[in-house]
């Protein structure tokens, strides 16, 4: 029997309306990640997203490339948005996140599109870099529920978030894919210009965790519901690879299914930076496995270490091949 989302619930009470409309009400003084540029969102004024109050989609596909329980056997209905509200130096994806590359489409678009995911098959609607239009996505989430969209929501973020809007989630995410990237403000500021992302990642996993718990599955090893944290090991410790997992593993739990990700590949502006301008060794891949047993982490991915930087190039690309129409 599929899995109904925890967000029906909340559409047929009348709640996730009432959340769309608070959310909706802060892009007028914009406070929806922890930059808190105060922007009148519904002006032309534009400041660390570019964003403004229509959302802007790069592409949405059926996407095999998610872990495991989230790709699952048809594909994590994917949604990849524009702009970010970070600016990582290194970032695979800048064409989306810092050039902007995508289309502005209305709320009735964008629901338009979950629907049509889960028509094709999609086991989730898989929201990646959603924090600049959370807004936008609630408003269209009303429309999409109300015409028959049931699966669940994966929210998958670079996870610099700001609290009240993690709450504002509550029972509408059924799944948080957040990052958790540095352990270190200072390595945080250099490379993603994101101002005391320690204390706004580890606060809002914190929250997540609380929501949904540790990952649930159905009998087809497909996500439910639950938290997976994901941090990308790279180059010269920059992203504090054991000191991340060991405040997981101390401060949540051992539990937390995590996704240690060994795909980091010198891109953008890293390529002129002599501090990341190479993949990570298999001796820096190993801390990580080494942390994992360390601490007894059980549940989890990780992966092949790849030294062909053209390979892992082509497979990243072929990753966000999609189109907006």
């Amino acid at each position: 029997m599929a899995q109904v989302a925890s967000y029906v619930a909340l559409y047929n009470s009348g709640e996730l309306e009432r959340r769309a409309e608070a959310a909706w009400q802060i892009l007028s003084a914009c406070t929806l990640c922890p930059h808190n540029c105060l922007i009148d969102r519904n002006t032309s004024k534009r400041s660390f997203c570019y964003s403004g109050t229509t959302a802007k989609v790069a592409s949405y596909v059926l996407h095999k490339w998610e872990e495991p329980p989230i790709t699952g056997t048809r594909g994590a209905g994917t949604i990849f948005f524009s702009n970010c509200t970070l600016k990582c130096t290194y970032c695979q994806n800048f064409a989306l996140s810092q050039n902007s590359h995508g289309k502005e489409v209305s709320n009735e678009r964008l629901a338009e599109m979950m629907l049509e995911l889960q028509k094709w098959g999609a086991h989730n609607i898989d929201l990646v870099t959603p924090t600049h239009y959370v807004p936008q996505i609630l408003k269209a989430l009303v429309i999409a529920a109300g015409r028959g969209l049931t699966i669940p929501m994966v929210y998958n973020t670079s996870g610099y978030e700001n609290i009240h809007i993690i709450k504002l989630l509550d029972g509408i995410v059924d799944i948080y894919l957040p990052d958790a990237k540095y352990a270190d403000d200072k390595a945080a500021w250099q490379t993603s210009r994101g101002r005391e992302y320690v204390k706004h990642n580890r606060e809002t996993l914190k929250e997540m965790y609380r929501q949904v718990g540790d990952l649930v599955v159905d009998e087809n090893e497909v996500a439910v519901r639950g938290l997976i944290i994901r941090h990308l090991v790279m180059p010269n410790d920059h992203s504090q690879t054991r000191e991340v997992l060991e405040w997981i593993a101390t401060e949540l739990s051992p539990t937390v299914s995590l996704s240690l990700m060994d795909q980091y590949f010198p891109a953008y502006k890293a390529l002129n930076d002599p501090m990341l301008n190479r993949k990570p060794t298999w001796a820096e891949y190993e801390v990580g496995l080494n942390a994992l047993d360390e601490f007894g982490f059980d549940n989890g991915w990780v992966q092949d270490h790849i030294t062909d930087d053209e390979v892992m190039e082509a497979e990243i690309a072929e990753r966000y091949t999609a189109r907006v129409d």
